[in-house]
């Protein structure tokens, strides 16, 4: 089976980055998004559109995973739940979710959602950055490579 990036793509600021380093390396893409997404721009990749429904994305993207797959999101219980289908995991900044870091992940969640909802934290989200773009570049590169190389 070919590796594939799957890009949880509704809000994924890094899908051109993507295609570029997939195509590079010869991996598929595939962009799951609950619509909206114009194929034109993605040509190489594979759009999803899934219902508007909770959690539909993140259930197609869940249930399809496996290890030849790099799993591109933000969401922390999708993350989870594809680390737990041998799939790699990034975030879209770069930082990469395995199973040593995930249930810290899950827990800090946790905790700024009850912040959020107290109203002790108003739950902005730090800029995205020119470095967080690079790192990102490099992270899937050195994860594409793996799942290439990968027996």
């Amino acid at each position: 089976m070919t590796a594939r990036v799957i890009v949880d793509a509704d809000a994924c600021p890094v899908k051109d980055e993507v295609m570029d380093v997939a195509d590079r390396l010869g991996a598929g893409v595939v962009l799951v998004s609950n619509g909206g997404m114009r194929p034109s721009r993605y040509p190489g990749a594979r759009i999803v559109s899934v219902s508007s429904g909770f959690d539909a994305a993140d259930d197609w993207i869940a249930d399809e995973a496996t290890a030849n797959d790099v799993v591109i999101t933000a969401d922390i219980p999708l993350a989870s739940r594809a680390l737990e289908k041998g799939a790699v995991v990034l975030g879209p900044d770069g930082r990469p979710f395995t199973p040593d870091n995930i249930g810290a992940a899950l827990s800090f969640r946790s905790f700024n959602q009850h912040l959020r909802e107290t109203g002790a934290s108003s739950g902005y989200n730090k800029p995205f950055t020119a470095a967080d773009r690079s790192r990102f570049r490099q992270e899937l590169d050195k994860a594409l490579r793996r799942v290439i190389i990968a027996p």
